[in-house]
């Protein structure tokens, strides 16, 4: 896997993204680098308990509705294709 990129977009509401730039801006780093930093970081600190994960995605407000409002939209035809993004 040390060879294998993988890129995904991230949204960050506005107040950690406000605290993400003040971050960067006193490292002297860009915002991406910074923030790819930090995820790997945490990923590399994350439990891989599945208790543990489900607790987690269960504390991120809305990550329910959200999921199921994707699973509605899929099963409506609201998607599109991986070839066409």
């Amino acid at each position: 896997m040390a060879g294998e990129s993988y890129r995904i977009n991230v949204t960050l509401d506005g107040e950690y993204g406000a605290r993400l730039t003040r971050l960067a801006e006193r490292a002297r780093v860009q915002e991406g680098t910074l923030a790819r930093s930090l995820l790997s970081d945490a990923i590399d600190q994350a439990d891989p308990n599945a208790t543990n994960i489900v607790q987690l995605l269960d504390s991120i407000d809305g990550a329910w509705e959200d999921a199921q409002d994707g699973l509605a939209q899929a099963r409506t035809g609201e998607t599109i294709e991986l070839d066409e993004l």
